[in-house]
């Protein structure tokens, strides 16, 4: 009896199955779509990290838009390929120029003395909702290392000594995962400029200047002198925070030797040269 039963039950989950499986079978061919072999070759072409910094869930996403679309305008990812997608698709890829992550935070443990003591979460997220951060500087890195976590390229470290991010030019593609990843809107993407050279506010404090760098040394003061002495109208001051246009600065640094904070850096260039003027000789007197 209990054989029976064993191989009755055997027999009616095998039906099941196979009554299963022909449905599952004639439901996948009535509801095939057929897709365009294109979108696995475009996908080839782009890194493969899934960071979400074209704007889509990750590389495939981005490849099946591009081509439904033809059209590569529609998404930039600084690590595409992007002479092959346009081959692939037959079409004129549009290039951007190479971007590249900066740091607008100077508030090193030197400029930026700690007050008080963080003792919780390391993430930059539950810091952030929580005070101001240990310089007391609420426009300031935390340095938890949220982008570290965000960033699929290695390209991003904490500075054990200054307790803020430093990027790796070399790594880094501009995806802008870190970016997206500061609460506090300290990383930026810009253009990496000529000969990997730029100029920036190192600086994200709207406060003004007197409590900015009342907490650190390095802030930007909203001072204007910066603004004033830029030939190419680059530079605007709002929210007692001065910011330089990328697209509109020229790389001349005036304005680096105009801060009084030294809030502006200037990335790359070549140490200027110091001229020592030779004392002059008297002639001898007959």
């Amino acid at each position: 009896m209990a054989t029976s039963t064993i191989l009755y039950a055997a027999l009616t989950i095998g039906l099941i199955g196979m009554i299963a499986a022909v449905i599952l079978f004639f439901v996948s061919k009535i509801f095939h779509v057929e897709e365009d072999p294109r979108i696995d070759e475009v996908q080839a072409c782009l890194p493969g990290a899934n960071c979400g910094g074209c704007g889509f869930a990750g590389c495939r996403a981005m490849a099946e838009a591009m081509v439904k679309a033809m059209d590569t305008s529609i998404a930039y990812c600084p690590g595409g390929d992007y002479d092959k997608i346009g081959a692939i698709l037959g079409i004129t890829a549009a290039t951007r120029d190479p971007q590249v992550c900066v740091v607008r935070c100077n508030g090193t443990c030197e400029n930026a003395p700690a007050k008080v003591n963080y003792d919780s979460a390391v993430t930059c997220a539950f810091a952030h909702s929580l005070y101001a951060g240990e310089s007391a500087c609420p426009f300031g890195c935390l340095g938890c290392g949220d982008c570290v976590d965000a960033c699929q390229f290695d390209a991003i470290h904490i500075n054990p000594e200054t307790h803020l991010p430093e990027v790796n030019e070399g790594l880094c593609v501009g995806c802008k995962a870190c970016a997206k990843a500061c609460p506090r809107g300290v990383l930026e993407i810009r253009d990496k400029g000529r000969n990997n050279r730029r100029v920036f506010v190192a600086c994200n404090n709207k406060e003004k200047g007197a409590v900015a760098r009342k907490n650190c040394s390095a802030a930007c003061i909203g001072c204007g002198k910066c603004a004033k002495v830029c030939p190419f109208e680059a530079i605007t001051v709002a929210d007692n925070l001065a910011y330089i246009d990328y697209t509109k600065c020229k790389a001349c640094r005036k304005c680096v030797a105009e801060c009084p904070t030294g809030a502006i850096h200037a990335v790359n260039f070549p140490e200027k040269k110091v001229t020592v003027e030779q004392p002059v000789e008297q002639p001898a007197e007959a």
